[in-house]
């Protein structure tokens, strides 16, 4: 008998459907014969199904009383030139609405339409009309069409054929602690004209750029949000702001057609696999920014293009009255913890993972998918614990944001070992010891060793913690020492958006300057930050640019600046020559040293009386450090106890943040050994960084004089 087996083995006896032109209420059998049954092992058993003979369509409705599939020619087409009546009492199983279309092929466009109740109070939103794009859309093409009788005509779904070669890639596996992440834009990468990318801004110009990531030194890319989001108002007209980031999202399963070369409907999926094929066969992994808190439908005012049209007050989280709940700042919120929902956020990961070889995801506003259906932060949430467990997601990266619009922050607390989570406290920490305030020796050192505080009494690892300084969502590194206050105007919005408060400084003038002495000085600032992310226990990120000192005028939101201000600046590759330089050392040293990527959290022990503990902590005087004390200086050696690996070696680090030169005095535990300079961010290149690790020798027996606002650090050689 057939019925609708398990969520990865959909049985559907192929039923007549009917047909009917666009202006038609029904017509007649569009088929006379039963067909086979189909069993689907495979990942998705809902949205368009491409078989042999035909397309399958199935699609998740409760309270819908009729459904439609709109199938068109082109994606500029305004009406469909076909129009598919799902049979209800054939076509429906419980509430997965399912027909077969013989002879259509991949590339075939096509909306879902469904009618139901108008009753906004009790959450449902049906509207007749509505051209519906399919939640489990692969790919889209077109744009949101004018809409001057009052249909909104969003992009068309594509039927697409997943099959594609891939050379034998698989998933890198690279361990995460083993990891250095590059947050980056897809477009912005390579749209400026200083890329030299015969295909600047897509994600063939990402492949142009691989040689340059590479010779970086980063391991993962973590690309902002590359499933679809429009590029246009829902009436067709250019937006008044552009959706820049992408964080808006309309189909979870597709990537952007915006990134793509050409205009062939479906061929960004191609296009995303070779990006992703290639950046493996050079070693670099793939992690998605991915946006499940909320959609571009909006709150009541907004149109209905998808989810609304389907089954609203599943979707999306609602008030007694059938308004939105509003924990993204976006005006609604997925209702991520419902099981259909979860479902669908489940497949989709599991759809990247296995149909695109992504390696990882980060979760943004991910205490959201901590809410239950009515908003309540429960512990042990279903989905969190669901994408834990997952065997299918065993290999990959799973990152959180964890916080919210609402006021939700579990930095430390946001869910078990299998989750690692972007450490706001590290961000804020870093900038302040760095800037000079007071009382930030302690809070540094602990950021420095992993955030013990934070991930330890879980039972989670120093791994756990994604240490950034830097984020899209922002300063650059750059422009965190470069300027006070924001300066959002360009984005239109009088200077309201964005945080105020950023920690960070300008050191005497505000923005650009030619005054040598605080030239000098931010560049010393940005490797001090830079630094100390990469010497840092936990997974360090990068923004891009930061390596070259990639400025946004100091705009700290620049989310619709679709331009100079936010794109890569290639010029300042050969400009800047000497931060890269720095930062290419900088990476290397960290990936070549065990002693700076635990997988376990310090003890302050060593494994023999005659060794360095892993980790000891210094004042001035190369005594032990008092954490009362408000001086801003800092020592500190990572010893290589209770490592295994043979090309370990000793790390000795020493910090000053304070506005004068500072004396220190080499610990007596450190004499016994021989240093070679590493790391000097107050020397000019090239004797700011030593790739080898076999820069000058330290005397150990004399003081070590740091400059103000500097870093050195020492690796031994015995």
């Amino acid at each position: 008998m057939d019925q609708l087996l398990t969520t990865f083995d959909f049985a559907t006896m192929l039923e007549p459907g009917t047909l009917a032109s666009p202006n038609a209420n029904s017509a007649g059998p569009i088929m006379t014969k039963t067909l086979p049954t189909l069993q689907f092992s495979y990942p998705l058993p809902f949205g368009a199904i491409l078989q042999e003979t035909g397309v399958q369509f199935a699609i998740f409705s409760k309270h819908a009383t009729a459904m439609r599939v709109l199938l068109y020619k082109r994606p500029s087409d305004r009406e469909p030139y076909r129009l598919i009546e799902f049979n209800p009492d054939t076509d429906r199983w419980g509430d997965i609405w399912s027909v077969f279309v013989p002879e259509l092929e991949a590339g075939t466009l096509y909306h879902f339409q469904c009618d139901g109740p108008f009753e906004p109070d009790q959450g449902h939103r049906f509207d007749p009309h509505a051209r519906l794009i399919d939640p489990y859309a692969k790919a889209l093409a077109g744009r949101f069409l004018p809409s001057d009788d009052g249909i909104v005509r969003p992009p068309k779904c594509v039927v697409v054929d997943e099959h594609f070669d891939w050379q034998g890639d698989r998933h890198l596996r690279r361990p995460l602690a083993e990891s250095v992440i590059y947050e980056m834009h897809v477009r912005g990468f390579t749209q400026s004209p200083t890329s030299d990318s015969d295909a600047a801004g897509t994600y063939r110009g990402v492949i142009d750029k691989i040689p340059y990531l590479k010779s970086l030194g980063v391991t993962a890319v973590e690309l902002m949000p590359v499933h679809e989001f429009p590029t246009e108002d829902v009436d067709g007209r250019k937006r008044e702001r552009s959706n820049y980031w992408g964080y808006d999202p309309i189909a979870f399963f597709a990537p952007h057609r915006g990134y793509m070369q050409g205009a062939q409907p479906g061929d960004q999926v191609r296009q995303f696999k070779e990006m992703v094929r290639e950046l493996h066969a050079a070693g670099i992994e793939v992690i998605l920014d991915v946006v499940f808190n909320h959609t571009a439908e909006g709150n009541h005012v907004g149109p209905v293009f998808g989810f609304k049209g389907l089954e609203n007050s599943v979707y999306y989280m609602l008030n007694n009255d059938g308004s939105y709940k509003n924990y993204s700042g976006c005006g609604n919120t997925v209702n991520s913890n419902h099981p259909i929902v979860r479902e669908m956020i489940f497949h989709c990961l599991r759809h990247w993972v296995y149909n695109y070889h992504i390696d990882g995801f980060r979760f943004d506003l991910a205490s959201i998918l901590s809410r239950n259906r009515y908003g309540e932060l429960v512990p042990n949430p279903p989905l969190v614990e669901y994408i834990a467990e997952d065997p299918m997601l065993a290999d990959t990266k799973i990152i959180a944001e964890a916080w919210d619009a609402a006021g939700a922050y579990q930095v430390g607390s946001f869910a078990t070992q299998r989750w690692a989570e972007w450490n706001g406290a590290y961000r804020d920490n870093v900038r302040r010891y760095w800037r000079g305030d007071l009382g930030m020796t302690g809070p540094m050192a602990t950021r420095l060793s992993g955030s013990s505080d934070l991930y330890q009494p879980s039972g989670r690892k120093p791994y756990h913690s994604i240490n950034f300084i830097t984020s899209h969502d922002g300063y650059t590194l750059n422009d965190l020492v470069s300027y006070e206050r924001k300066h959002n105007l360009a984005n239109g919005e009088e200077n309201r958006d964005g945080d105020n408060n950023n920690y960070s400084a300008n050191y005497g003038v505000e923005g650009p300057t030619r005054r040598q002495p605080i030239v000098d000085l931010r560049k010393r600032q940005a490797k001090n930050m830079l630094s100390s992310l990469l010497l840092s226990q936990g997974v360090p990120m990068i923004v891009a640019g930061d390596e070259i000192l990639r400025t946004q005028r100091g705009n700290n939101n620049a989310y619709c600046q679709d331009n100079s201000i936010s794109w890569f600046d290639w010029n300042l590759v050969d400009k800047n020559a000497d931060m890269l330089r720095f930062a290419q050392a900088i990476i290397a040293l960290r990936l070549h040293q065990p002693t700076l990527r635990r997988t376990k959290f310090l003890t302050g022990t060593a494994e023999r009386p005659d060794e360095l503990p892993d980790v000891s902590w210094y004042g001035t005087d190369g005594h032990c450090v008092d954490w009362n004390h408000t001086f801003h200086s800092l020592a500190c050696v990572f010893g290589t106890s209770w490592l295994k690996d043979p090309a370990a070696r000793h790390v000795m680090i020493f910090m000053h943040a304070g506005g004068q030169p500072q004396q220190f005095t080499v610990p007596l535990a450190a004499r016994k050994l021989s240093w070679r300079l590493t790391i000097d961010t107050a020397a000019k290149t090239p004797g700011d960084v030593y790739p080898d690790c076999h820069g000058p020798e330290l005397d150990v027996t004399k003081p070590l004089v740091l400059p103000n606002h500097s870093l050195k650090c020492f690796v031994a050689t015995t």
